[in-house]
């Protein structure tokens, strides 16, 4: 399959080039250092990316941006972040990447445990979260020409708990090797309207 990896350079993506690129082509993609670049919270950007790489069996995202901060310290503007890219940014991978997306071909996104668990300065991140995991199961039932879509919703990683242990205790952290592999159930598998809870 040809196979389009968005978030590749990230901890997430290296885990999943690293699970799927026996198997399979798969292109690169971030806002730097990549094969190709996209933002995803710009559809002009997401357009044209599409139009670069041509048709694909599967897009997997494992990038976008939500703001952490104390709930009493957020505002409107603090939200719009988490809403304009890793909401819609991974909506619209959807929106237009169907134009270019071979029959059967799956869309796989990325969400997060706080959607189920939030944690403290996590309000955007669950808001997003559940969005785009509610949106799955939704989009699903319509999806035109066999294609499918998911989401993982992996625990806090290893990887990041050096950054991250303060806002997770009790917690257990998952290794992204692990994580990976549910973006393999997504995209070699047959299910579709799916989150794949990691940890």
């Amino acid at each position: 399959m040809k196979i389009l990896l968005i978030g590749a350079s990230g901890t997430i993506g290296s885990a999943i080039e690293k699970e799927l690129a026996p198997r399979h082509e798969v292109v690169r993609i971030g806002r730097t250092g990549a094969d190709e670049h996209v933002d995803i919270s710009d559809s002009d950007s997401i357009r044209k990316l599409f139009e670069r790489t041509g048709p694909f069996d599967a897009l997997i995202c494992a990038a976008g941006n939500v703001t952490f901060a104390p709930l009493d310290e957020m505002t409107g503007d603090s939200f719009a972040l988490g809403l304009r890219d890793k909401l819609m940014g991974q909506v619209n991978l959807l929106l237009i990447g169907r134009e270019f997306a071979n029959d059967g071909a799956s869309f796989t996104f990325t969400t997060g445990i706080t959607s189920i668990d939030p944690i403290r300065t996590g309000a955007s991140a669950s808001l997003v979260n559940g969005a785009i995991d509610a949106f799955v199961r939704a989009a699903a039932i319509e999806m035109p020409r066999g294609m499918r879509v998911n989401s993982v919703s992996p625990n806090v990683l290893v990887e990041a708990m050096d950054s991250y242990a303060p806002y997770f205790r009790g917690f257990k952290p998952v290794p992204a090797a692990d994580v990976a592999l549910a973006y393999a159930k997504s995209v070699e598998g047959l299910q579709t309207g799916q989150t794949y809870r990691v940890g």
